[in-house]
């Protein structure tokens, strides 16, 4: 038990949990198989694909660990994980996504490292795979809107990649940047946001063991709609911080300046940790519903991972870095 600011969260400590403890056993049967084909033919009433894995980007999964810092919690529905999603790049709807995220190509795709740092690069996406071993984490996902899941990811420690490329000291602050084509991404057509989407995290946010590079979900590769081939998760923070399809790092001296920062600066701070205490100027934070129930729940201080992360913020006015 930990107490912050008032609040008492209880977190789940690492463990060394069994594939059959953390993921219902019929997903693991399947999970060197790709879904694609069955699900295209039942997502086809959508419009889309409802599965739309990256598969044509050659990512295989292979053997995956179970990881720490996981949740015990009831996973949320893989149907509405793959349906009920924030992608504007393919409309504002949360349906949007599973509709027309199929028309994105992942293969080939590349990732572009810059700024301050000693080896930077263009690297294929099986380049930047490849020295690294997955992991299933399941973390609890947290909309600035005031819904919430709990999803079981796969992917790698961040961390673990951004030293591949010796960030310099003069890096504070890592930037990231989502595709940008209007003919593969709809929604890009609208001026919704200021396209690309761009993210950041300090340098220590971004190094935090917490803080993953997903590649996968549910025991198969990253639909399109969910971000493929490659997404953060931030789980301490609101979920619009966990950029998708991202294209461009950038090690930053400066702090950078996020979409949703531009687009509302009064409603959408760089930090966005979810913390209770600090409404959205339209609407509170104190509660949450968890997709698929229907009584809400108290919103917990990071989210429940504040054992883990709040010293990160020790000395802060968190109202003031929100």
């Amino acid at each position: 038990m930990f107490k912050l600011e008032g609040h008492a969260v209880l977190i789940r400590k690492p463990t060394d949990l069994g594939e059959a403890d953390v993921t219902p056993h019929e997903i693991y049967l399947g999970r060197r198989r790709f879904l694609a084909s069955g699900l295209a033919v039942a997502g086809a009433a959508l419009g889309g694909a409802l599965w739309a894995p990256a598969a044509d980007a050659g990512i295989r999964l292979g053997e995956v660990r179970p990881g720490p810092f996981g949740t015990d919690e009831a996973l949320t529905d893989r149907k509405d994980v793959l349906t009920y999603n924030n992608f504007y790049e393919f409309g504002v709807s949360k349906s949007d996504p599973a509709r027309y995220a199929h028309r994105m190509k992942t293969d080939p795709w590349s990732v572009t490292v810059s700024g301050e740092c000693e080896k930077p690069g263009t690297l294929a996406l099986e380049d930047i795979l490849a020295p690294h071993a997955f992991e299933e984490r399941i973390y609890r996902l947290r909309c600035v809107e005031g819904w919430s899941m709990v999803i079981p990811w796969i992917g790698f420690p961040l961390g673990d990649l951004l030293k591949r490329f010796a960030p310099t000291s003069k890096a504070k602050y890592v930037e990231f940047e989502t595709l940008y084509d209007k003919k593969q991404m709809p929604g890009q057509r609208r001026r919704v946001l200021d396209w690309p989407y761009r993210e950041g995290l300090r340098m220590d946010e971004a190094m935090h063991p917490l803080t993953l590079m997903a590649v996968g979900l549910y025991g198969e590769v990253l639909p399109n709609q969910n971000g493929a081939p490659l997404r953060l998760v931030v789980p301490w923070k609101y979920g619009f911080k966990s950029i998708k399809s991202i294209v461009a790092i950038r090690f930053r001296e400066t702090q950078p300046t996020s979409s949703w920062m531009k687009a509302g600066p009064r409603e959408y701070g760089f930090y966005s940790n979810v913390n209770p205490d600090v409404p959205h100027p339209r609407w509170s934070q104190k509660r949450e519903r968890r997709i698929g129930e229907f009584r809400k729940r108290p919103t917990l201080m990071f989210n429940g991972y504040a054992e883990q992360v709040a010293s990160l913020y020790r000395g802060m006015d968190l109202k003031k870095y929100f």
